[in-house]
């Protein structure tokens, strides 16, 4: 990372802090300050998305450690998002638990359910993998929906979530929540990615055999990064359950698990930033492409076919993301790196 001159790192602990300089920490607290403002301005509607974004962020953080840190293509995230959300359902439903229970329980779920199906990475990989995940994903849900302790077909009814008799009840109750875990996480998954277990995972996403030779123990780090990365989607589910209020499988399909991928490559597989930049602005265009391009084309092309416009949608979106990567194929944390190496922006170096 470039600092200002006259700045030096005097201690390895120094060199490997995410925050590393009075003016980085100015800008970051401050940043903290307006951003839980936010509910002072916005509406429900727009906190709404704001709380969908923090909890997509948190699965794409785990997804970015498994597939962008250590090579392991998954495409069946959303299934383990739903672990996550039924086991924190399932306990502060059926068994009337804590909130805090079930959410460290749904990511200690959905790691171990993880590590059930990322075993054949050890033998395959890639396409091979990916396939395996799909499996993942399809095996999952037929639980969900046969299984009668997840309410089957019918669903499952979520409390909101509860800390020390607080009751998140509000969009804006729930902002500060999901976005105070949405901020650790990405700072857990940044000082992880600077550690001994992010080179390790670095190293078998660039040459797993070299990777071996030197040491690198295949097995334990491609299970540690399924169970850390499904530990995330865990959380994230978890999250998703109680801002809903209402669980069923028709929110976890494969579409799904196919965007979170998208999101990566979006932003910029194996980058800190990458998750951030990929999720804000997928759901942003999500959300104008369907609360303002949709209604307008409605009005307008009276014309076409009923439905149509809102048929168009997905082709649009589909057809932006194309753009996107043949112009930017490398993702948005890319050009963000060439933006301040251009205008020499030290202070948001990390």
């Amino acid at each position: 990372m470039s600092l200002p001159c006259g700045t030096r790192n005097y201690s390895y602990a120094t060199d490997m802090a995410v925050i590393r300089t009075n003016t980085q920490w100015g800008l970051f607290l401050g940043f903290l300050v307006l951003f839980f403002t936010l509910p002072l301005y916005l509406n429900n509607y727009w906190l709404g998305v704001a709380n969908l974004i923090g909890i997509t962020l948190i699965a794409a953080i785990g997804l970015n450690l498994l597939v962008g840190y250590c090579g392991q293509l998954s495409i069946g995230h959303a299934g383990f998002i739903a672990v996550g959300a039924y086991t924190s359902a399932i306990l502060t439903n059926r068994f009337e638990l804590p909130f805090l229970v079930g959410l460290i329980s749904a990511g200690l779920v959905a790691g171990l359910v993880g590590l059930v199906f990322g075993m054949p990475s050890v033998r395959i990989k890639g396409f091979y993998l990916a396939i395996t995940t799909i499996a993942a994903q399809f095996i999952i849900i037929w639980v969900i929906n046969h299984w009668g302790l997840t309410g089957g077909f019918n669903g499952i009814k979520v409390p909101y979530a509860t800390i020390g008799g607080f009751v998140f009840n509000t969009e804006g109750r729930q902002f500060y929540l999901i976005m105070v875990i949405a901020i650790i996480c990405v700072f857990l998954a940044k000082g992880l990615a600077r550690t001994r277990v992010g080179r390790a995972f670095i190293a078998i996403r660039d040459n797993d055999l070299a990777a071996e030779v030197m040491g690198v123990n295949l097995f334990y780090y491609k299970m540690l990064a399924f169970f850390l990365g499904c530990f995330f989607a865990g959380i994230a589910g978890s999250l998703l359950a109680h801002w809903i209020g209402f669980m069923n499988a028709e929110h976890f399909t494969l579409a799904e698990s196919i965007l979170y991928i998208g999101m990566l490559i979006f932003g910029g597989l194996g980058t800190a930033i990458g998750p951030i930049f990929g999720v804000v602005i997928i759901r942003l265009l999500q959300q104008v492409l369907t609360i303002q391009l949709v209604p307008l084309l409605e009005k307008n092309l009276t014309m076409l076919p009923a439905g149509f416009a809102t048929g168009i949608m997905p082709m649009l979106f589909g057809l932006i993301i194309i753009l996107f990567l043949i112009l930017e194929p490398r993702g948005l944390a890319h050009r963000w790196a060439l933006f301040k190496a251009a205008y020499r922006l030290w202070p948001f170096s990390y």
